[in-house]
């Protein structure tokens, strides 16, 4: 078994767990994260002082699957991905309850 972990902007979530849904892959988890960038994404001044925001809103994707489908679904995520996106996979050695990991083979999305 692998765990698909992906950090993608928030706004292509919805498209990326429709299409797992599609495939087949019922049970992910999805959590809102920040990313740590080197140049600021935001500077301002908060009571005379100057201050940088280094943080981009992210969404943080984890799925368990077969080690078989961890790059089905992480060509899906690439996919819907845009350009700001990071997939990796970690191997599983156990899951309980069995019953929400998909270790068959995705069904071809529509």
């Amino acid at each position: 078994m692998k765990m698909v972990v992906a950090y993608v902007e928030r706004e292509v979530v919805e498209p990326i767990r429709e299409e797992l849904l599609a495939m087949g892959f019922l049970s992910m988890s999805i959590v809102d994260a920040s990313g740590s960038v080197p140049e600021p994404i935001v500077t301002g001044t908060y009571r005379g002082v100057s201050v940088e925001q280094h943080l981009r809103p992210k969404a943080r994707l984890e799925c368990v699957v077969g080690a078989d489908q961890a790059q089905a679904v992480a060509d899906t995520i690439g996919k819907h991905g845009g350009d700001r996106y990071f997939v990796f996979t970690v191997g599983v050695d156990t899951a309980i309850p069995t019953e929400t990991v998909n270790l068959e083979a995705p069904v071809p999305a529509a």
